[in-house]
């Protein structure tokens, strides 16, 4: 039995004294936090939306205290985040341009004609790579309400059949639009409140077949808009948010009503 003592305190010996040089070791390598890095981290929203352009917050805080980024890319946010951060790197402060997420379809249950009832897995995903929709119009919202389910501010819900956003709650953050697998939904600056609420393409005797709403591209907003700031190009008009004052001409001349007012 003594002839096993022997080996065991060896062992046991040589992992105390590796156990205390990992310690040492741990100690004295260690990469101290950058108290800066940590403070702005603090201050944002912790969203880890990527609105600022980078992979998340932490990766976000490092480049503002590097002085690779600005205060103000936190479009959740906003302002309040922006002066914190200014205020944590004694940098002066300038002010977010607040963003909404607007849906570019409002074809409803009633409006627009469906092909076939899914029957696979309830996701706007799913659905899209099986069938490229369900619709007859393959630029329609599918309405399962994936962009919902990414949204953490409960802006964006699926009504009638297609995904509504609330501009109130909406901070623009943008999880919802690339949750889209139609790239239906865009983020624009939130003064751009005239918006065409379609993304089809199709020529207009298609789209008036298919969907009520649809855009027809029969040019009216774009003769009546004295800013130029609308344009119907491949069937589809499209508004410039720059160049809009958001008159309302063209939502009052549209035929079938795709131009909407965000919120409406």
């Amino acid at each position: 039995m003594e002839v096993y003592i022997l080996p065991v305190a060896i062992v046991a010996g040589l992992g105390l004294l590796l156990g205390l040089v990992l310690s040492f070791a741990s100690k004295f390598f260690a990469v101290q936090q950058d108290e800066t890095v940590a403070n702005l981290r603090e201050a944002l929203p912790g969203v880890n939306c990527g609105s600022c352009g980078f992979a998340g917050c932490e990766e976000y805080a490092a480049k503002m205290a590097s002085g690779e980024a600005a205060t103000n890319l936190c479009t959740p946010g906003g302002a309040e985040v922006a002066k914190k951060c200014s205020e944590i790197l004694g940098v002066g402060f300038t002010d977010v341009e607040q963003q909404v997420a607007q849906v570019h379809c409002c074809g409803t249950l009633e409006t627009s004609q469906y092909v076939m009832e899914y029957m696979g897995l309830k996701t706007c995903a799913a659905c899209n790579s099986f069938y490229q929709g369900r619709r007859s119009c393959s630029h329609g919202c599918l309405g399962f309400g994936d962009c919902t389910r990414v949204c953490q501010y409960d802006a964006i819900h699926v009504e009638n059949g297609v995904a509504v956003v609330d501009p109130e709650k909406c901070t623009g953050c943008g999880m919802c639009a690339r949750e889209c697998p139609d790239h239906l939904i865009q983020i624009v600056p939130a003064r751009a409140k005239v918006y065409v609420a379609c993304t089809s393409t199709d020529k207009g005797a298609y789209t008036r077949k298919v969907c009520k709403n649809g855009c027809i591209g029969c040019m009216k907003c774009q003769k009546t808009c004295e800013y130029e700031a609308i344009k119907v190009e491949d069937n589809l008009a499209r508004i410039d948010p720059q160049k809009c004052t958001g008159c309302g001409a063209c939502i009052e001349v549209c035929p079938v009503g795709v131009i909407r007012r965000q919120g409406e």
